[in-house]
């Protein structure tokens, strides 16, 4: 007893997780790690301690004690969740999410995916219709791997929910599931780093987010999530964020993050979600409530160009991956200081160098098969000797709105961590040759999403896009015409070509048709569109030439 005594002795007034551990050790079930871990929200390192104090008998990779130990109790469990008295009442809710995160995407380490428990999920949407208003309400999830969003929209069908994500996996399962279910949920595809989707931006009632759990992590998505309530008086944010029972240090970082912004913690509920796998954090995190103030959108304004792109703990873009990048609290991009770098800053990067696929300096051109390549603007990463005169743009600014000229050739340099929005830098091209510097050779480069509007080739880390003529073939033309206006809203663009394409056709018939068509259509963009739905796209652009328009309506008498 003297190696427990001494654990407990040490773990002081937070010396509950471990007896809460010691009690379910001895109740007779068989624990594997994990499910420990999560049960009592402990981090592994404090488990594995406990666990070499104690005589334990084995069964595969389960353990229990041998036998009780005095004076531990039944292992009941800390403070009272704040819905967990309404679960019994969802059974069926529970079960089916069980079923759907089983069936949902593997999370992918580099975006700091660790899926949570369908019981968190379900406890999520039972707090939000607890303590607020859902019937009606706008719900955004701000990244959802978790599939918030399925369990919000099940429980309560009046209400709105929109979901943004860098991943289209995780975009076309949630889509998949919404029509199979009949579930009121719109789906955009992001890089928040690089912005919110127009059709969100002041559009939600209610924002939800489990962003990556680093300070830089926590400050864009919160921001991004303030960008996206409509109502700034009673709008509110939940956000789950763990750091384990060791390091109060970098919670406190986070909430630096999070006070920055000028949001008020309403509430903090502890170990509130639960996950399978980060068990550093003892597989938990708590949930924060946080409500803007009138001072929320200034701040965010004023700071959420500053906020780095490196945000994950895995991967090209993980804060690790920029060294000379400080993370203490005082240099933090959300606190606004000095010398941050931004997506599209023009700092240095290794693909923008004076190698063959970039422009020369200083001549701004390059020989190619179509003549002289002569761009009319840098996008992106480029460093600040590489053509200091010809003008640039971020690439937040190029995703945001049209370029102000008619640029005939575009050079556009991607850093690492961000290829993925590679297809909408293109999109949102309207120039006749574009050229895509990578920081290494594509795997994935999306040929059939891109082929109506350009004839791509690669050499090495770069892209050569040159921009096909208008097909004469109505389908084509159409298609081309909505993809052309990428920044415009794809309903919008869609009915007027269609109107071109069909004599006779009115405004009211053309809407109609693209509606039904595609009601996936409304309120969208290109470049936020998820790639299963470009994908849909060309389908169902063939088949508004045909859909029978509806007759005029019959005047009144």
């Amino acid at each position: 007893m003297n190696g427990i005594d001494e654990l407990l002795e040490r773990a002081g007034v937070d010396g509950r997780r471990l007896r809460t551990a010691l009690a379910l050790l001895g109740g007779g079930r068989w624990w594997t790690l994990a499910e420990l871990v999560r049960e009592t929200a402990t981090s592994r390192r404090a488990i594995e301690a406990l666990l070499r104090a104690v005589e334990l008998e084995r069964s595969g990779d389960r353990f229990r004690l041998r036998e009780p130990l005095p004076g531990l109790g039944t292992g009941a469990p800390g403070p009272a969740d704040p819905v967990a008295h309404l679960l019994d009442g969802h059974g069926e809710l529970l079960a089916r999410m069980e079923e759907l995160i089983a069936k949902a995407p593997r999370g992918r380490q580099a975006l700091d995916h660790v899926a949570a428990t369908a019981d968190t999920v379900v406890r999520r949407a039972l707090l939000m219709e607890a303590r607020f208003w859902l019937p009606g309400a706008r719900v955004l999830c701000v990244g959802d791997h978790d599939l918030t969003s399925l369990a919000t929209a099940m429980l309560q069908p009046r209400a709105e929910v929109a979901v943004v994500d860098i991943d289209e996996r995780i975009l076309a399962y949630i889509a998949e599931q919404a029509d199979r279910f009949g579930l009121n949920i719109r789906t955009r595809w992001t890089d928040l780093r690089l912005g919110l989707p127009p059709s969100v931006r002041g559009w939600a009632d209610l924002a939800v987010t489990d962003p990556p759990y680093t300070p830089e992590g926590i400050g864009l998505f919160a921001a991004r999530a303030v960008e996206g309530l409509g109502d700034r008086e009673r709008g509110r944010i939940l956000l789950a964020y763990g750091a384990g029972e060791h390091t109060p240090a970098l919670a406190l970082k986070v909430q630096h993050a999070l006070s920055a912004l000028n949001l008020v913690n309403e509430a903090i509920y502890p170990d509130f979600n639960r996950y399978f796998g980060a068990e550093a954090i003892g597989s938990a995190a708590d949930l924060y409530i946080l409500r803007p103030t009138t001072k929320t959108w200034p701040a965010v304004a004023a700071r959420v160009d500053a906020l780095s792109t490196a945000i994950y703990t895995h991967g090209p873009q993980s804060i690790e991956s920029h060294p000379t990048r400080e993370t203490p609290v005082a240099s933090h991009p959300a606190s606004g200081a000095p010398g941050t770098p931004s997506p599209g800053s023009g700092t240095s990067h290794p693909a923008a160098g004076t190698g063959s696929s970039a422009p020369e300096a200083g001549e701004g051109s390059e020989a190619g098969a179509e003549g002289v390549f002569r761009p009319a603007v840098l996008v992106g990463e480029w460093p600040r000797d590489v053509l200091p005169k010809v003008p640039r743009a971020r690439l937040t600014t190029w995703l945001a709105k049209p370029y102000a000229g008619d640029p005939a050739d575009v050079a556009v340099a991607v850093p690492a961590g961000l290829e993925a929005v590679l297809p909408r830098l293109l999109l949102a091209a309207r120039a006749r040759r574009v050229r895509v510097t990578l920081a290494a050779p594509p795997k994935d480069l999306p040929t059939a999403l891109l082929a109506s509007v350009y004839d791509l080739t690669v050499t090495g880390s770069t892209i050569h896009a040159v921009r096909r003529p208008l097909p004469a073939a109505d389908g084509e033309r159409l298609l081309r015409r909505v993809l052309d206006n990428a920044h415009g809203k794809i309903a919008n663009t869609w009915r007027e070509a269609l109107i071109k394409a069909r004599d006779g056709l009115t405004k009211k018939q053309a809407r109609a048709i693209v509606a039904q068509t595609a009601p996936w259509s409304e309120d969208v963009t290109v470049l936020e569109l998820p790639a299963h739905r470009l994908a849909e796209l060309p389908a169902a652009v063939a088949r508004s030439l045909s859909a029978p328009a509806e007759p005029p309506a019959e005047p009144s008498s």
